[in-house]
């Protein structure tokens, strides 16, 4: 339900933050940043291959162009370190499973005051109990009795909303699938435009009959004819040649 109709969930994620004791510049209280000795300043050190120069980052000071003469002891210079953080995130009503959220400014710390990145989350959306998903429709399955089959009546269908009735008509099959327009998830950051329920009903035989129950039924039975099951009388039409 709340990947149909939206929730805000908390998340706990390990990753790189800034540094407390730092404050994130990766100095201890007091100490001076000085240009990168390797790459002057620049955060790119030039290597020959052959004819040609490639541009690196440098390897000491990782691109920032300095670095700081007492390295603080907590994140050894990094300005950050690994720590438990608890995010909020607003998951749309509509989102499908593996769909992936971009949390802006969520993500890592840079190195050393750097900029820190967005975070992405990937949803996984559990199976329902009741439901399949296809896209923006929803699939059930409702058990209904012989009776109201073959007479026709109304059955009540669960939605996302509540509960809805569903007008079945007299002779209906078991499998038969019928349509509720409107009442499957919404479409993600559409207009709300929703997708459709679509149920199959799936007709029980009744089992453990009393005496009463076997012998009304039988009578019931000898009632019929073949112009009560077009579906069997054709069926056997077919079949003639393989019962020979």
């Amino acid at each position: 339900e709340e990947a149909a109709v939206g929730a805000e969930k908390e998340i706990e994620v390990r990753k790189l933050d800034i540094c407390d004791k730092c404050g994130g510049t990766g100095a201890e209280s007091g100490a001076r940043s000085i240009n990168c000795p390797v790459c002057g300043g620049r955060g790119q050190v030039i290597s020959s291959r052959g004819f040609f120069q490639v541009s690196q980052t440098c390897p000491r000071c990782r691109g920032v162009g300095h670095i700081v003469e007492k390295p603080c002891r907590a994140c050894e210079g990094e300005g950050r370190l690994e720590k438990p953080s608890r995010i909020k995130l607003k998951i749309p009503a509509g989102i499908a499973n593996g769909s992936r959220l971009r949390s802006p400014r969520k993500g890592e710390a840079g190195i050393r005051g750097g900029p820190q990145g967005d975070l992405y989350v990937v949803v996984h959306v559990q199976e329902h109990k009741i439901f399949q998903r296809d896209e923006d429709n929803l699939y059930c399955e409702v058990p209904i009795p012989f009776t109201l089959a073959t007479l026709g009546g109304e059955v009540p269908v669960p939605t996302l909303e509540g509960k809805a009735h569903l007008k079945v008509p007299a002779g209906t099959q078991s499998g038969q699938m019928f349509k509720l327009r409107g009442k499957g998830v919404v479409h993600v950051n559409g207009r709300g435009e929703h997708g459709d329920l679509l149920v199959r009903v799936m007709v029980e035989v009744p089992t453990r009959l009393n005496a009463e129950q076997r012998a009304k039924l039988q009578e019931f039975a000898e009632l019929c004819g073949e112009e009560n099951t077009p579906l069997r009388k054709s069926f056997f039409e077919r079949a003639k040649e393989f019962f020979r």
